[in-house]
Formats: C-alpha cells, sequence, structure tokens
C-alpha cells in the first residue's frame, strides 16, 4: 500500500483535535531545513484508498454524505472501522494520506508546494488546550516546532486580511 507515496514516516508529525474527538482526519508535519525555511505538510487520511468508486460502501457513504455529531453519540459517514481506526491518523501508527506539503521561509513566503500520495506516522495527539500550553511553555513538548508554525499562521492570517479577508 505504500508503493508510489513519498514516505512523511520519519518527519515530525501530529493531531490537533478537541478534546473529545474519536477520529483524527487531518494532521501536520513540521522539518526545519536550511536557510530559514521549513518543509510543512497537511495530510489528509485517504479514505479513497478504502472506499472504491461504485462499491457499496461508496454508495452508503453518498447517502449519508457526512457524519452526523449529536449531544450524545456520533453517526458516522463510513464504519467505525475506518473512521475511528484505519483512516484515523492515530499516533504511532503508519497511515495513508492524501498531502499538501510546502516549503515556507520565515516570512510566510511560499517557496514551492507539492501535492500527492503520503504515508505518515503520527508522533503525538493535541488537545487544542496541550498545543496551546505548549507555545506557552518553553518546556513543553514540540513547543519550538508548536511556536514556529503558530508565527507563520500568524503572519498568513495578516497577510490575509490585508488582501480583503473579512
Amino acid at each position: 500500500d505504500y508503493i508510489g507515496r513519498r514516505d512523511f514516516r520519519k518527519i515530525l508529525t501530529f493531531t490537533i483535535d478537541p478534546e473529545d474527538a474519536k477520529d483524527f482526519d487531518d494532521a501536520i508535519s513540521f522539518k526545519e531545513l536550511n536557510n530559514n525555511e521549513y518543509e510543512i505538510g497537511i495530510h489528509i487520511a485517504d479514505v479513497s484508498h478504502y472506499v472504491k468508486v461504485g462499491s457499496e460502501l461508496d454508495h452508503e457513504a453518498k447517502n449519508r454524505g457526512t457524519s452526523v455529531y449529536l449531544v450524545d453519540r456520533t453517526i458516522p459517514m463510513l464504519p467505525e472501522a475506518l473512521s475511528n481506526d484505519l483512516c484515523s491518523l492515530l499516533p504511532h501508527k503508519d497511515r495513508l494520506t492524501m498531502s499538501a506539503v510546502f516549503i515556507i521561509d520565515k516570512n510566510a513566503q511560499v517557496k514551492k508546494e507539492w501535492f500527492g500520495r503520503t504515508v505518515i506516522h503520527s508522533q503525538k495527539r493535541f488537545t487544542y488546550e496541550e498545543a496551546e500550553e505548549s507555545i506557552k511553555k518553553v518546556s513543553a513538548p514540540f513547543h519550538k516546532e508548536l511556536s514556529i508554525l503558530n508565527n507563520l499562521a500568524k503572519l498568513f492570517t495578516a497577510e490575509r486580511f490585508r488582501n480583503g479577508a473579512i
């Protein structure tokens, strides 16, 4: 299943989701390069690897349209074996993903981009609160990486507003 996929398993990768999240469908990878540049990957679970076009699973997923989140339960679009396991980017497990990868400099200028099929291995599952704490506390896990990502996000946001975003 890994043939033809770019391998990110040795690159720092983690998820950031709410405390009560049960499936983790997106992750971010971070690698510091030379010349104040960073390789940042945005990885989405590759559901298409498991749900083939025209299959019964595909028809059922189309009928459902999306997962439904109720106060006391979730009705997943896909069977739990997929949504909460194989297509969930759980920490410490290899997972198939579709990715957008960018080389970005310290001023949030995109230098290169790449899109394609990948395999990742998430090292950490952060809650929003843990990620925020890690940004604020120098001794916290992945403080440096999360701080750099947070600063880049602020630069991207400022640029969007300068370009007319509401």
